[in-house]
This record gives C-alpha cells, structure tokens and sequence, in this order.
C-alpha cells in the first residue's frame, strides 16, 4: 500500500504540470489579453472581447506611444518570454503564491476566500439533501422493486434529471419569486441587508429562506444518478446466494437487509463520499448564481476567462487540480478501507 501511495503521489507532479502547461500555452493565442482590454479602456473605444483586427493588430494600440505600451506590458509581466513567465509561475504556486488578479488587484487567494462561501452553501446543502433523499429512496426501490411505488418514483426522479437546472430556477423564481404569483422567498443574495442586527435564530431562518430556492433548483436534478446507483447495488446484493443463505437460517428480513446486504451494498456509494464532500465545497454553477445573483466561484471563473484574468484562472485551475487530484487518491484508497479485498499491490 505505501508503494502504491508513494507512486501515485509522484505522478501528481507531472499531470499537474501537463495541465498547466497546456492551458498556458492555449492563453498564449488567445486575442483580448489583459493588455489589450487596459489599452482599449485608456482609449474609450470597442467592447471587451471586441480588440482584433484583421491584420493581427489591436485598436487599442492606435495613437499610443511604444513607451506607454513597454509600460503597460511590464505591468502585467508581458515584457517577459512566454517561457520565463510560465516558470516564475510555477515557482510560485510551488509556494502556493496563487498571484494577484490583474483587475482587482487583489490576491487570488482573498479572491477564493470571498467566493467560497456562496459556493459552500450551494454545494454542502445540495450534497447531503441528495444523499440523505436518495440512498433510503433508493433501498425503498429495491425493496420494492416492480411495484406502483418503485414506478412513481422512477418517473419523478427522472423528470427531475432531465430539467435543467436554470429552467427550474426561472420558474420558481416566476412562481415565488415575485415574477407573476408569489413573493415568498428573495430573488437575491444569501442574507439580507439588516443580517447583522438579527437575533441568531433570525439569521438562521433569513440565511435558509434565502438558500432555498437556488438550492431547490440545482438538488432537484441529483437525485436521480445516487437513486438508482443504490437501488441497482442493493438489487445486485439482495440476489446473491449468502442472503438466501441468511433467510434461510430464519433472520428477519431487517436483520438480513441492513446488517448483510447494506454494508456491501453501500460500497460503491461510500467510496464516492470522499469526491462528492470536497467537490461540495468548491462546487460553482454558473447559470444559478447568475440567475439568483450569486457571487460565488462559477461566476469568478466565467468572469475570469471573459476579462483574460489570466492569474485567477491559472491560480483557481492549481488549486481545483491538486484538490481533484488528491480527492481521486483518497476515494482509491477508501475502496480498501470498505473492501479490504482490494490489494492495489497485485495490480501490476
């Protein structure tokens, strides 16, 4: 096992480095770069994204002098080669010195930090409402498999599956939102103007009627892929010969199905938790966020890419990989701490 754990750590280094390498290199010949906005903005003219030209040069730079633009460049660390910049970064996030956004001057660390909570909210609530929904409707299923209930619910997990997310969200916007029907809940934000003079069970209920319908919009269509995962492995289980053994031997049907056939059953669930828990915490859903007016980590990113933030979006690629990298090495390992068949040493 520490051999295993010591050769999958070492190979974090070079897919790390590959990913990185290759995004940089891709922003290298993308047009609009931090540069060009800042020039075209001096200048007052065209829109963000809008700066090519047909013979490769930017508007932006008509009427500026070479010394301003030399300036300009340096502040941003373009008057370095491609190759010199891309190892003083990784330098840097060798560090963890994630950099500093170029349009809020601030470090993308803070950055992170001031978005996290938006996201945490969203993906820790959708998180354990889908598990905590779906594994007991999904033994209910297997139970019940081929009955009116297991039909029901089949239909009405997957009907949530196949709604976007953001269309689900525009119609309980328009239905308690205030749009054409109800307004019962708040269109933005996770608290209120007056959060802080509230009592602590007054925050309490102002942060959940604020969270409820973004959250209601993007758990609605989890339930289905956890659902039928339990439901297809407590079938598997249920069939096999040591529960017919059990019932055999006069166990009760509970004692049969939640001491015999949960724990087996649960392995491929468990052995997900690790992946699905941290990837809660930096979940980011653009179109939702944007919708209830959100400011959280889908729309740093998207906004990062728009404005060629180039230190936020290769500071939040580092550190999302290493986290994915490392949950990807702890969910491996969990499969031997719910099996302990499983010996990564013989697979060679």
């Amino acid at each position: 096992m520490l051999a295993y754990l010591v050769k999958r750590i070492l190979l974090m280094v070079p897919t790390l480095f590959g990913i990185l390498l290759i995004t940089f290199a891709v922003m290298q010949f993308v047009p609009g770069g931090p540069v060009e906005q800042l020039l075209q903005e001096l200048r007052g003219r065209g829109a963000p994204g809008e700066v090519a030209t047909s013979d490769n040069t930017y508007r932006g730079r008509q009427g500026v002098d070479e010394a301003k633009l030399e300036e300009i460049r340096k502040l941003y660390g373009f008057d370095k080669p491609a190759h010199v910049r891309f190892w003083e970064m990784i330098k840097r996030f060798a560090r963890f010195d994630l950099g500093t956004s170029y349009f809020q001057q601030k470090s993308v660390w803070n950055l992170i930090k001031e978005k996290l909570p938006v996201s945490i909210s969203l993906g820790l609530w959708t998180f354990f409402i889908s598990y905590l929904v779906s594994i007991p409707l999904g033994i209910a299923k297997a139970v019940r498999h081929g009955s009116r209930f297991d039909l029901v619910t089949s239909t009405l997990v997957l009907a949530g599956y196949a709604i976007p997310s953001f269309v689900l969200g525009v119609v309980l916007l328009v239905l308690f939102g205030g749009g054409s029907f109800w307004q019962v809940f708040p269109l933005r934000g996770l608290t209120s103007d007056n959060f802080a003079q509230l009592s602590m069970a007054g925050k309490v209920m102002d942060y959940l009627w604020h969270i409820a319908m973004p959250v209601t919009a993007m758990v609605v269509g989890s339930f289905a892929v956890t659902t039928m995962l339990t439901k297809n492995t407590f079938l598997e289980e249920i069939r096999r010969q040591y529960v017919l053994t059990a019932r055999a031997k006069g166990l009760s049907e509970t004692t049969v199905l939640y001491k015999h056939v949960f724990r087996n059953a649960l392995i491929p669930l468990v052995t997900g938790f690790p992946a699905a828990f941290v990837g809660a915490f930096f979940t980011g859903s653009l179109l939702i966020e944007t919708l209830f007016s959100l400011d959280g980590l889908g729309l740093l990113s998207y906004e990062s890419v728009m404005k060629r933030d180039y230190p936020v979006v290769m500071g939040t690629l580092f550190l999302f990989t290493l986290i994915g990298l490392v949950t990807k090495l702890v969910t491996d390992l969990a499969y031997v701490w719910v099996d302990p068949r499983v010996k990564f040493e013989g697979n060679r």
